[in-house]
C-alpha cells in the first residue's frame, strides 16, 4: 500500500451500542465528513479490511458509523484502534490554489534568495492559519501558510514551494 494510494482520515476509537456500530475519531473537517467516503479500508496489525459505510452521524465530539457486515458489539470491539484509510481517488480534485496537506509533505521549500530551507515535514492547524513545518534535518522552521504573503508559489509538479521567509527565522 503506497502513501499516494491511501490517505488516513480517522481511527476507530470505540463501540456504540450493541448492534455493531463504531465510534470514530475523524481527522476530517467537519468531523462528520468522514461518512461521505465509502468504502473505508481499516488497517490494524498490518492487515486491511474493506467496509462499506451504511449509516452514521455526529454523536457529541465523536462520529458513529454502521458498517456493512458488522452487526454485533464483539465484532465492533475487534476493530478498535484500526486506522481508517480511503483511496486517494475518493477525494474531489482541489480547486486552483487549494492543496491537500498530503500533497505538500515532502516538497522542497526555497526562499526568494534561492536558499533551500528544507522540506515540508508536516503541517499544523493553529486556528488562525495553518503552519508549514519545514525541516532541513538539523532544525525546524515554522512558516505560516498564508498564500500571497509567506507562501508565494506552490508547484507540486516541480516539488517546490517558494516562500517569503528569511533563512535566519
Amino acid at each position: 500500500m503506497s502513501a499516494e494510494e491511501y490517505l488516513s482520515v480517522g481511527q476507530i476509537s470505540g463501540v456504540f451500542g450493541i448492534k455493531g456500530w463504531v465510534k470514530v475519531f475523524s481527522y476530517t473537517d467537519p468531523r462528520e465528513n468522514i461518512l461521505a467516503y465509502s468504502p473505508w479500508c481499516l488497517r490494524k496489525n498490518d492487515q486491511i479490511r474493506e467496509f462499506k459505510v451504511l449509516a452514521g452521524r455526529r454523536q457529541g465530539a465523536a462520529v458513529v458509523a454502521e458498517l456493512e457486515d458488522l452487526d454485533d458489539r464483539d465484532a465492533a470491539m475487534a476493530l478498535m484502534g484500526s486506522e481508517i484509510l480511503i483511496r486517494r481517488q475518493q477525494l474531489p480534485e482541489p480547486a486552483d490554489g487549494e492543496y491537500y496537506w498530503t500533497d505538500l509533505i515532502g516538497l522542497r521549500v526555497v526562499n526568494q534568495a534561492a536558499m533551500e530551507l528544507g522540506v515540508v515535514d508536516h503541517l499544523l492547524e493553529t486556528g488562525a492559519n495553518d503552519v508549514v513545518v519545514v525541516s532541513d534535518g538539523q532544525q525546524e522552521r515554522l512558516i505560516p501558510f498564508l498564500m500571497g504573503q509567506t507562501i508565494l508559489k506552490v508547484d507540486t509538479e516541480k516539488g517546490c514551494i517558494l516562500v517569503d521567509w528569511d533563512a535566519d527565522f
